[in-house]
């Protein structure tokens, strides 16, 4: 009994050693290289569950998260021979992970290295090609562009693949980063000055047409009604001129009495005239003239 109870502790100790060292299991964030004694058989493994062979076959795992090198600042010379300090970071990940453990060992910080050298090589060589000005206002996309296909070729042969590159900060030195500023904000004022000017230009040929399109329409609008007080008076003359032909004694008549109305209007009016006169022709006649 006691014989049996060894033999089945044994069988239950080599089956958890056995499970132990012969199977091994692959997360989502992992690739997994397979050796036998040393030699790599197997890469393609997907998530999940394997076996192997203990103390023959042997796994060595990888992370194939996207991984981050960010660069300390460097200095670099433009063509002008004024250095730029730059900060940058590379995106990568696994791609060929047999490449990558023949290359780097499947170490990230080898791979971060020679990825480094890669980047700085690139960007010493595109900074010396462009001026200050052209790196910090106009060019930084395309250098970036540059040196993620650069990073691009470089990385296949690391079993790596180079997803992004980017410049995060391109500054002057202390030193110069105040008169370089300060030239910066004198040519912006001029071009300030120089919009400024245009527009008040632009704004005194506006108000000008706008005041010659003032006189034109009171031109024509004083046109139009002088025309139409013309045409009125015409109209009133030969009415009155009708009224006049239909009876010129009444109308006489009345017209006298508008003089004598204008004439008498206030008690403080002398007039000084024979009696005999014209202007009273009518007065002789008011009482024959009463009903």
């Amino acid at each position: 009994m006691n014989r049996l109870t060894t033999i089945g502790a044994v069988v239950i100790v080599l089956l958890i050693v056995g499970i132990t060292f012969g199977t091994f299991t692959v997360k989502e964030t992992e690739r997994a290289l397979k050796f036998r004694l040393g030699e790599v058989v197997r890469t393609d493994f997907t998530p999940g569950l394997y076996f192997q062979i203990p103390f023959v076959n042997n796994v060595r795992k990888v992370d194939a998260r996207v991984q981050t090198l960010n660069e300390s600042p460097q200095r670099f010379l433009t063509s002008e021979q004024k250095n730029l300090i730059v900060d940058s970071f590379v995106k990568w990940r696994v791609d060929n992970v047999e490449q990558y453990y023949v290359t780097v060992g499947a170490n990230p910080r080898r791979a971060n290295l020679r990825l480094s050298e890669i980047i700085r090589d690139g960007l010493r060589a595109e900074f010396g090609k462009r001026t200050v000005q052209e790196v910090i206002s106009g060019d930084r996309a395309e250098i970036m562009a540059i040196l993620t296909e650069q990073a691009q070729r470089a990385g296949d042969s690391l079993g790596v693949s180079v997803l992004d590159v980017r410049l995060q900060r391109v500054d002057l030195p202390e030193g110069v980063s105040e008169s370089v500023f300060n030239r910066m904000v004198a040519a912006r004022e001029q071009v300030a000055r120089e919009f400024r000017a245009e527009g008040q230009e632009q704004a005194e040929r506006i108000r000008s047409a706008a005041d010659r399109r003032r006189t034109e329409i009171l031109a024509e609008a004083q046109r139009q009604a002088e025309e139409l007080r013309g045409e009125a008076d015409a109209e009133a003359t030969a009415i009155y001129a009708e009224a006049y032909g239909a009876d010129e004694e009444f109308y006489r008549f009345y017209r006298s009495l508008r003089a004598y109305e204008n004439t008498f209007n206030s008690q403080d009016d002398m007039l000084v005239l024979s009696p005999e006169s014209e202007f009273f022709r009518y007065f002789d006649q008011l009482d024959t003239l009463q009903p």
